[in-house]
């Protein structure tokens, strides 16, 4: 047996050549290792196309990292030796190479960094753990940023990082005289014959191969594998970027929240899966979104709303995850306790906002942060929804949720379960909201306009109900302070009349849950 210098593992989301594992690795004397394991794809039950993606896009690195002159131990699932596990795969190729020492960037998740260190007593290894350089911002910079402050605002750490990467800035000015364009961000969209469409990649050999696999093996998983045309190569996801950036980068700051029936995609860059994989680098990618702005080919808030998105809120979520430690997805400020309506599984609801936004889930493993935000994650904070439930749930159904991106965004942002540390308020809306930035409203059985009666619209007596019944933990939240008002202007009997009808409504659902 000839023993190699260094066995690096690759995760299923450091599909990247430029992983600090492999800054000084020599690939005569290195073992690179690669694994699709059940523990993995079934510590959730994750959307079908997301493990099929992340399989397909695990197996054609390996290829490529083969092409460019590594050796690659790859363990496909249905391998009969297969282990299960991250750290049983890592013990069977120490019996096959024998290492000396054992190299791997650091994972995205606490789960797996509890894992990881164990490594060095288990195996009588050293164990390099090294930083993910591909963000911007490193644990230590961060926790510097959030010490000794009273709130830890993103829109601050954003301009800390515009300075930090000179993006859109004018000398030591932002572009355009401010820092943040969001409000110019929030047009209702119209349909519309030039609407672009995102790039569609063929299955080849090997993803049609996973693609047999996925169904077989978890046929109970949620999701729908029919259609299946992810990109699952780099060079197949650089051809999704550039397509964005000609085709939707122009409109999508006009309309990066709006939704409309049919329509799961609109003006948005279907980037973020193969970003969060490893397959596309995310400050490459803001550099050429500035580049189509100074171009003259994009206006400002198009290319200022999307660089936020990625140097702005990806680097601050991730940042909050890991310096909050991992007991921050079981946080439950408001103490909701009620379980997750079993449609969310299904899309079969009357209520249209929530069909459309579920039903595309499920076809796609994809919604856009506004559905995400005010559909589905504003339903389940005002019927009081078990944030860990919810939290699972999102990571279970969306191509590009790891926890350290997804629990921030939904246990913090979606569901104030930090009480307050992430939001300044809850994103808690009426149906008025829904209808201003959608058309799904026109199209559903309910009135958006009525609060009591049979077709009421269901988002509105639960909107006045959910700031009711948590007046003790709101009130004095100065965000809040003008629905309050309008809530304490309100005759007695008119509150009631609400609070009986989201009453009603929720009886509903937990009997349905009782049943079910």
């Amino acid at each position: 047996m000839k023993r190699v210098r260094a066995l690096i593992p690759i995760l299923g989301d450091q599909l990247s050549f430029d992983l600090a594992a492999l800054a000084d690795a020599d690939p005569a004397h290195d073992r690179l290792l690669m694994m699709e394991v059940a523990e993995e794809a079934t510590y959730v039950r994750h959307h079908k196309r997301k493990i099929a993606f992340l399989f397909a896009a695990m197996r054609h690195h390996a290829e490529a990292l083969r092409a460019a002159g590594w050796q690659v131990d790859y363990v496909t699932l249905d391998d009969p030796e297969n282990s299960g596990g991250f750290t049983g795969e890592v013990a069977r190729a120490i019996e096959r190479h024998a290492p000396e020492r054992i190299i791997v960037t650091e994972p995205g998740e606490w789960r797996v960094a509890g894992a990881i260190d164990q490594w060095e007593t288990l195996f009588g290894l050293p164990v390099d753990v090294r930083a993910d350089t591909r963000f911007l911002c490193d644990h230590t910079e961060f926790d510097a940023w959030a010490e000794g402050r009273k709130a830890l605002r993103m829109e601050f750490f954003y301009r800390e990082m515009r300075r930090k990467t000179g993006l859109l800035m004018a000398g030591d000015q932002p572009e355009g005289g401010q820092w943040n364009f969001d409000q110019e961000n929030r047009k209702p969209a119209e349909r519309d014959l030039t609407m672009p469409r995102p790039s569609s990649f063929a299955p080849d050999a090997i993803t049609q191969e996973v693609l047999a696999l996925v169904e077989r093996r978890f046929a109970d998983h949620p999701g729908r594998l029919a259609g299946f045309d992810f990109a699952v190569t780099r060079a197949d996801a650089l051809k999704q970027r550039a397509h964005f950036l000609k085709h939707a980068l122009p409109r999508f700051g006009d309309y990066q929240d709006a939704m409309l029936t049919g329509e799961p995609f609109l003006w948005h860059s279907i980037l973020s899966p193969y970003i969060n994989a490893g397959l596309l680098d995310p400050l490459d990618l803001c550099q050429a979104v500035e580049a189509e702005y100074r171009a003259g080919r994009v206006p400002l808030n198009s290319a200022e709303g999307f660089i936020r998105q990625i140097i702005g809120w990806r680097e601050y979520v991730r940042g909050i995850y890991w310096r909050e430690g991992p007991d921050y997805p079981r946080r439950n400020f408001l103490g909701a306790a009620r379980p997750l309506p079993g449609w969310y599984w299904t899309g079969e609801t009357e209520m249209r906002c929530l069909a459309e936004a579920i039903g595309q889930t499920l076809d796609h493993a994809y919604a856009h942060h506004i559905q995400r935000l005010m559909i589905t994650g504003n339903f389940a904070l005002l019927i009081g929804a078990d944030p860990h439930q919810v939290h699972l749930w999102y990571l279970e159904v969306y191509a590009d949720a790891y926890e350290w991106v997804e629990a921030p965004n939904t246990v913090g942002m979606s569901q104030f379960a930090d009480g307050g540390l992430l939001g300044s308020k809850p994103y808690a809306a009426s149906g008025a909201y829904i209808n201003r930035m959608s058309d799904y409203c026109r199209h559903c059985r309910y009135d958006v306009k009525a609060r009591t009666g049979a077709d009421a619209c269901p988002f509105n007596a639960l909107y006045w109900d959910f700031l009711a019944r948590n007046a003790d933990k709101l009130a004095r939240n100065q965000r809040l302070a003008m629905p309050y008002r309008n809530w304490a202007k309100m005759d007695p009997a008119t509150q009631s009349a609400i609070r009986a009808q989201a009453k009603a409504f929720l009886d509903s659902l937990d009997a349905s849950s009782t049943n079910g």
